[in-house]
């Protein structure tokens, strides 16, 4: 996880909680925490039949100060309870925050692998836990690696991925090394305290591209996340339909960029990549994702939706930092990860509006008759060549404000078209962020497959499994859905949308008390 420095502003916990739960940003059907700041998903996983979910947590306030670990728990990835907090900084490797990490069951016995900070660095630290996963003991040998690797000149040195092949633990922790690019370093263990250190498992190349370009590889590698896409399990040898994803989100110098991931061959010490995709055309705004396989074999992701507004105003919200949704990573057929949310949220769905499918040509913009700031929308469409459609959410009856996603296809009918997220008039808010977000997108033939769950200040968008997240700030309580063509034309196969209902309906406690 990024140390971000925020002013430290004291509230009183019933003050924090309610000026938390009024303001008309905050997310509905995504999980937030009670009131406070939070960032990384951590821990995330399923353990019994219950999913667990982990995250970095301030509950004195809306920044970035003494992290401890939220916990919540849930037995659909929707409706979730909070749960006393799971760590928090004490005397000893930990006293300045208890920062990211991972859950792995080591023979029946719940286990994390975090990153205590002290003394200005971050150390991997152990806590082993009760069967429930609700009290947690931190090991007497914190912190179980003394020291980044000797001899190396690091840019920073945290964040864990742990996994088991045999009886042999591995692990890898995020870093860079100085003047070079970012890199992960690779252990080993038998007990998951003492480690041998291997080597480098892949390290990056930052003198390489343009440091403001959204694939740009960074000077350090935050939350790495290793796993095998398709069948098989990391170390094992590869399916014909496999294949290694290294999953790393790209920092510089305390600056939060963008998720990454390699595909490639994991083998032995080392990475053998085959190719750089980007994992969220948002860029900063699914952030540190971390994944899980859950009990019925899907790939789990959950990230960071970090915020687009200054601090000051994030401390006078009361809260900061939204979790993503749930998302399924699956394994395209052309080498690359395409995601959707888990269809478990469409239990949410409430009042079931349709519009007609018909053929919208260049000068057409149409008011669907679907408006609110919690949607899901579902809609197939198909583009000519030269297309471009645009979809416009949250939008003002006089048209000050208007969220606008764009789709467009090259003249030439190639099958990759573009995606963009147009936040220019999301806000008259001027301090909000505003860029705009975009990114390649395959379309055989014209045909789009989109999906668009907006959530208040939360906007997730998925076209043909490429994801865009974003936040959105508007100011006039719009939420007109709109349809226009700007240039050719776009047969509109379906048009569904819904309503989605809340999943936190009683006034929440900022930490939750053991039972």
């Amino acid at each position: 996880m990024t140390e971000l420095t925020h002013p430290h502003a004291t509230v009183p916990t019933e003050e924090l909680v309610a000026r938390a739960e009024a303001d008309p940003l905050r997310p509905r059907f995504h999980f937030v925490s009670p009131a406070g700041w939070l960032n990384d998903p951590n821990g995330v996983s399923q353990w019994n039949g219950t999913y667990h979910l982990f995250y970095q947590y301030n509950p004195e306030g809306a920044f970035h100060h003494r992290i401890q670990w939220g916990h919540a728990t849930s037995t659909d990835l929707v409706s979730w309870i909070d749960q006393p907090v799971a760590l928090e900084p004490s005397a000893g490797p930990d006293a300045e925050g208890c920062w990211s990490g991972v859950l792995v069951n080591d023979g029946g016995t719940p286990t994390l692998v975090y990153s205590g900070r002290s003394g200005g660095r971050e150390l991997p630290c152990v806590a082993t836990g009760t069967p429930d996963l609700l009290d947690w003991t931190k090991d007497p040998g914190n912190p179980v690696i003394g020291a980044p690797p000797t001899g190396v000149d690091i840019t920073a040195y945290r964040d864990h991925c742990v996994w088991q092949e045999g009886s042999t633990w591995r692990q890898l922790v995020g870093s860079g090394i100085r003047d070079v690019g970012g890199t992960a370093f690779l252990y080993e263990s038998s007990d998951l305290r003492s480690w041998d250190y291997i080597g480098p498992l892949f390290i990056g190349d930052a003198s390489h591209g343009d440091p403001g370009a959204p694939d740009w590889t960074g000077t350090m590698w935050e939350c790495v996340d290793l796993f095998r896409a398709g069948r098989g399990a990391l170390g094992s040898a590869h399916a014909g339909d496999s294949t290694d994803v290294l999953v790393f989100s790209a920092w510089n110098d305390g600056e939060t960029r963008h998720p990454l991931y390699w595909t490639g061959r994991y083998a032995g010490d080392t990475f053998e990549p085959e190719a750089l995709h980007r994992l969220d055309y948002g860029g900063r705004f699914f952030y540190a994702p971390q994944s899980f396989r859950d009990e019925s074999g899907r790939r789990i992701m959950f990230g960071w939706m970090q915020e687009g507004r200054s601090d000051a105003a994030m401390v006078e919200a009361g809260w900061s930092g939204v979790m993503s949704l749930p998302r399924v990573a699956t394994l395209a057929n052309d080498g690359t990860l395409e995601f959707a949310p888990v269809p478990e949220i469409e239990t949410l769905r409430r009042n079931h509006v349709s519009v007609p499918a018909q053929v919208l040509v260049a000068g057409t913009s149409m008011d669907t008759g679907v408006s609110g700031d919690q949607l899901d929308l579902e809609v197939e469409l198909q583009l000519s060549a030269g297309a471009e459609l645009r979809l416009g959410l949250l939008g003002c009856v006089d048209g000050a404000e208007e969220t606008v996603v764009i789709l467009g296809r090259s003249a030439d009918g190639s099958p990759t078209g573009m995606m963009h997220l147009d936040r220019t008039r999301s806000s008259l808010d001027p301090a909000v962020d505003k860029e705009e977000k975009s990114g390649p997108l395959p379309m055989t033939d014209g045909r789009v497959r989109l999906r668009v769950l907006v959530d208040r200040s939360a906007v997730e968008i998925f076209a043909n499994g490429k994801p865009l997240t974003a936040r959105v700030y508007p100011t006039q309580g719009g939420g007109r859905v709109t349809l226009a063509v700007a240039e050719g034309t776009v047969r509109l196969l379906s048009f569904e949308a819904w309503a989605m209902a809340a999943v936190f309906d009683d006034t929440r406690s900022l930490l939750t008390e053991r039972k």
